[in-house]
């Protein structure tokens, strides 16, 4: 009798990884050339082909090895080790992440974006100007 081992249904970890990614089957589909059926395929598959695998992990910002290792439950192990909410109301978690302070000064940041994004469309104003003046 063949059983499939599930902890190791690639599939699966592909799906779960692309959902925390934020990524709809449709995205992934168009990013690998197929349909969204297909990907819905793939992820119910418990191995997939060495290249196809490949594609997925380069396409979700991961290794191969990493979609091969992925454990579920180390995600939830550093997200609680991450935040240490000391109270037992669960709803203070975002809360509590709130108090996480920044190893830089945020206003010197934002004045730094803003700056390069004038720059970007100081830019283009002499690009425009340039193609006007033609």
């Amino acid at each position: 009798m063949s059983t499939t081992n599930t902890t190791n249904h690639i599939g699966r970890k592909i799906s779960r990884i692309r959902e925390l990614r934020g990524m709809k089957q449709e995205a992934l589909a168009i990013e690998l050339g197929v349909s969204q059926q297909t990907v819905s395929n793939i992820e119910k598959n418990a191995t997939i082909e060495a290249d196809l695998l490949a594609q997925v992990a380069e396409i979700l910002g991961v290794t191969p090895e990493a979609i091969e290792n992925f454990d579920e439950e180390a995600v939830f192990n550093i997200i609680n080790n991450t935040y240490h909410n000391t109270s037992s109301d669960n709803s203070t978690l975002i809360a509590s992440s709130v108090n996480y302070q920044p190893t830089f000064n945020t206003a010197d940041k934002i004045v730094e974006l803003y700056e390069r994004l004038l720059e970007a469309e100081k830019s283009k104003v002499e690009l425009l100007e340039k193609l006007i003046n033609k």
